[in-house]
């Protein structure tokens, strides 16, 4: 595939120039960040040292400092700058303590630039915050959107919103069920048993897959806490299911949208809006295809919808936070706020039952602007079809 992604461009012309600082690329599986760095490295015109950390054999700082000496060796005896790029470097235990020893340490006659490459939120921010302060820049390569896989690959928008945006899953496409046993065995179970596992101490493996489960049945919905552990085997409790949610958000999986409110704390123990972060995981463990969930108004409005959130909590920044808001049975589907703007946004889908909270929303908060979405607001492709901080300006 010949597609370049935006951020590959930005990336090398960042790393063809001496950088005062460590790029970072962070991002879930399979949506091309190797491939990036593997480009970047065959075109940025100088030495380029690659290595994965992405081993069954846990790695140790030993393995950093290695790689480190082959850059300086290449860089000696090339007399030119050197790149080191560290792919799945999360993984390494200590990797962000010997990384900082060896940046700060390094020679001010040698000119080695590093990108290092992560897929798990949590773990990469952990090791950034507590050791690279002010040493990183952090760029985020996130899923697919709509218009990527239109000129990729040609996929109409219900087709995206059914397969969802992983790259190297599109050539299965034609063949549904070959589709859904890649998305499941190449993508769900390894991100599951190789990286959520390797975040934190999981005292509950099952009660965590089946969370996972749980979810996908659910997308876009919220759902309290107690009644989560009500349909769950295994179930622990509500302090549990809380912290795999929050694990299972930093490996880029799914996010428990909190209830929105101003002027006071959320209610961190609210029930929770499901929302996956790619549809392909929806969809690869329904038992619906695409033409079923086509016919289907209900289901394909929770697609739609949850499509919608999957695009916000996407967003490339750090700048927006992403909530819901209910009040009895009325409800507005996202609030997005940034410092104290605040945007309402209703998805029209087509789904029936369903009361909108707009109207009671902006009684409440009058300085709210509202974002319909579908219907007679904005057209699917045309809110897809740009990058979404667009929306919000």
């Amino acid at each position: 595939m010949d597609y370049e992604r935006p951020l590959q461009s930005e990336l090398l012309t960042l790393l063809s120039r001496p950088t005062p600082v460590i790029q970072v690329l962070i991002g879930p599986r399979q949506v091309g960040k190797t491939t990036i760095a593997r480009r970047i490295e065959k075109s940025i015109g100088i030495p380029a040292i690659y290595a994965t950390a992405d081993s069954p054999v846990p790695l140790d700082a030993a393995w950093i400092e290695t790689q480190w000496r082959r850059a300086v060796a290449e860089g000696t005896a090339s007399g030119a700058p050197v790149l080191l790029i560290l792919d799945e470097v999360q993984k390494v235990r200590g990797w962000s303590e010997i990384l900082k020893l060896l940046w700060d340490n390094r020679s001010a006659a040698s000119d080695i630039r590093v990108m290092v490459l992560g897929s798990s939120a949590l773990l990469m921010q952990e090791g950034l915050s507590e050791s690279l302060a002010g040493r990183f820049f952090l760029h985020r390569c996130s899923h697919w959107g709509y218009q990527e896989c239109r000129d990729a690959f040609g996929w109409s928008l219900e087709q995206w919103i059914y397969f969802g945006g992983y790259p190297g899953a599109a050539s299965f496409a034609d063949d549904e069920t070959s589709w859904k046993r890649y998305i499941v065995d190449s993508l769900i179970e390894t991100v599951l048993a190789r990286d959520v596992l390797q975040m934190s101490k999981i005292t509950k493996p099952v009660l965590l897959r089946h969370l996972f489960a749980l979810a996908a049945t659910l997308p876009a919905q919220s759902i309290s806490y107690t009644k989560m552990l009500g349909q769950l085997h295994d179930a622990g409790n509500t302090t549990t299911l809380a912290h795999y949610l929050k694990l299972l958000e930093s490996a880029f999986l799914i996010s428990g949208l909190e209830l929105f409110s101003r002027g006071q704390q959320r209610k961190r123990g609210s029930s929770p809006k499901l929302v996956l972060w790619n549809n392909a995981l929806v969809n690869a463990l329904s038992t619906k295809s695409f033409a079923d969930s086509l016919g289907d108004t209900i289901w394909w409005g929770r697609l739609v919808e949850n499509a919608v959130g999957a695009y916000l909590c996407n967003l490339n920044s750090v700048e927006y936070m992403v909530t819901y808001w209910r009040d009895g049975d009325h409800e507005v589907d996202f609030v997005v706020t940034r410092g104290r703007d605040v945007w309402a946004i209703e998805v029209k889908s087509g789904r029936s039952g369903k009361s909108s909270g707009l109207a009671r929303f902006r009684s409440r908060y009058p300085d709210a602007r509202p974002l319909l979405v579908g219907g007679q607001g904005i057209p699917l492709p045309e809110f897809f079809g740009r990058d979404a901080s667009l929306w919000f300006v």
